[in-house]
C-alpha cells in the first residue's frame, strides 16, 4: 500500500539514491553472523540477530560500538570493528540477497524515463560495491558511495549533495529512497524527495520520522515514481529472492 504526505512530481525527477541495507538488500543475517563472530574472538556473549539488526544502520563503527555496549576503550573498539570487517568481507554474500521485486522495479524505473540511479549507504563503500555486483544490481546504479566515503555519514546531507552535483540535479529533482528515518533526514537536509519502505529494518523510525511517501513493497517505489512493474513481481518483498 502506497501512503502519501505530499506527492512526488514523478515528471520532474532526474536523480534516485538508493539506501542499501533494508531497502534493496536483505543483510542482516550476514551482519549479525560478522558481529558475533567478533563477539566470540574476544569471548562475550553472542547477541540475538534481532537485536543486532537494531544496532544496523549507522555504519560499521557504531554497529561495533552497540554490540561491544558502547565500551571506553577506544582501542579495543578498533581492533574490534577490524576483526569484524575482515570477516565480514568473507562472508558478506553468505545469506545476503536482494528483496523479491527489487531488480524488477529498478528495471522497470530505468526503462521508464531517463534518469540516473545511485546508492548512498552508511555501509563502508568496499562491501557495498561488492554486494550490489554480487546480486546483479551494478548495471542500474551509476554511482556508489558508503560511509567512508565522506567525512561524514547520513543524515548528514554532505554525500547527497555530492551525488546532486555529480550528476547536475537540483535538490526537489531528486529522490531519497530508504528504510529508515537517517534517509529521511538525509533527503530533509538536502532539500530532496523522500520515501520509505516499512519492509527494511527500521520501519519504526518511519514513524517518528515520516517520509513525503511511504511504500510496502519494492514494486510500490515504481509506482509511486509513475512507472509500471510486470504483475508478476507483485509479492510482499520477505518471500524470497530476486531472480
Amino acid at each position: 500500500m502506497i501512503k502519501i504526505r505530499r506527492k512526488i512530481p514523478a515528471e520532474k525527477i532526474k536523480l534516485l539514491i538508493f539506501d542499501l541495507d533494508g531497502t534493496l538488500v536483505d543483510s542482516k543475517l550476514d551482519l549479525a553472523h560478522a558481529v558475533n563472530a567478533m563477539l566470540r574472538h574476544y569471548s562475550r556473549p553472542e547477541l540475538p540477530v534481532d537485536v543486532i539488526g537494531t544496532y544496523i544502520g549507522d555504519g560499521a563503527p557504531m554497529l561495533i560500538r552497540r554490540a561491544l555496549g558502547d565500551p571506553r576503550d577506544g582501542h579495543h573498539l578498533q581492533e574490534a570493528l577490524n576483526y569484524f570487517m575482515l570477516y565480514y568481507r568473507e562472508h558478506k554474500l553468505d545469506n545476503t540477497y536482494a528483496y523479491r521485486g527489487v531488480a524488477e522495479m529498478l528495471r522497470a524505473v530505468r526503462d521508464s524515463r531517463d534518469l540516473k540511479m545511485a546508492v548512498l549507504t552508511n555501509k563502508p563503500v568496499r562491501p557495498s560495491r561488492d554486494i550490489v555486483a554480487g546480486l546483479g544490481l551494478g548495471e542500474f546504479f551509476a554511482q556508489n558511495y558508503g560511509g567512508n566515503s565522506f567525512e561524514t555519514k547520513k543524515p548528514d546531507p554532505l554525500g547527497a549533495q555530492k551525488l546532486l552535483e555529480e550528476f547536475g540535479a537540483q535538490p526537489d529533482e531528486a529522490v531519497m529512497i530508504g528504510d529508515s528515518s537517517n534517509d529521511v533526514l538525509t533527503a530533509t537536509n538536502s532539500g530532496m524527495w523522500s520515501l520509505g519502505v516499512t519492509y527494511g529494518f527500521a520501519p519504526q523510525t518511519l514513524e517518528q520520522v515520516p517520509p513525503d511517501v511511504l511504500v510496502d513493497r519494492p514494486e510500490e517505489i515504481a509506482e509511486a515514481l509513475g512507472a509500471r512493474v510486470h504483475a508478476a513481481a507483485e509479492v510482499p518483498a520477505r518471500e524470497g529472492f530476486t531472480g
